[in-house]
């Protein structure tokens, strides 16, 4: 569902043109791929260093996010955290650094830090899956005990991703402590 209110971009409309005319961004997203089919692997290792490798032949802020989300797995989350600022400044239209950034505060037990965060991914043009900062908000609020408020983030979640029956389930949940 797309009532955001702005246009939103996915990864071929964003590099599929430059990548044609620019062979260091062809390599940077041939070294990607590979950095995914390693993590896919369980090769958190391997992923890492194709993630770097293609940042070196030119920065993406996938491939920044991806690497912070690598560090993460191995419970480096301050470099974690600085990788995602580092794809925030190569692409601000790009929402999983934001989303990222707050579930690395969430770890280190920062909630209200991390609420500031999945509101702007919440907004991020280039973001999928899109319902997930809804989900990590309401798990803020359910740490809280606001139960509305973690609702309303569920049903908004659920609004982005219709056909998730946990969702729906979760939603249903949370209505019933409203009573």
């Amino acid at each position: 569902m797309r009532d955001e209110g702005f246009p939103t971009i996915n990864f071929d409309e964003k590099y599929g043109d430059e990548a044609r005319a620019n062979p260091e961004l062809r390599k940077a997203l041939d070294l990607l791929a590979g950095a995914e089919s390693a993590h896919r692997g369980g090769d958190i290792g391997q992923a890492i260093e194709l993630y770097k490798n293609s940042i070196a032949y030119h920065p993406t802020s996938d491939a920044h996010t991806y690497l912070g989300w690598m560090y993460s797995k191995q419970g480096r989350l301050e470099e974690a955290i600085e990788e995602c600022h580092l794809a925030i400044e190569v692409d601000p239209d790009f929402g999983n650094p934001y989303n990222d950034i707050g579930c690395h505060l969430m770890q280190l037990g920062e909630l209200e830090q991390a609420i500031g965060w999945f509101e702007k991914a919440k907004k991020a043009p280039r973001y999928e899956p899109r319902h997930f900062p809804y989900l990590n908000l309401a798990r803020i609020y359910l740490k809280r005990g606001e139960h509305g408020k973690a609702a309303g983030e569920v049903l908004g979640a659920l609004r982005r991703d219709p056909g998730d029956r946990a969702l729906k389930r979760r939603l249903l949940n949370l209505l019933a402590l409203l009573n």
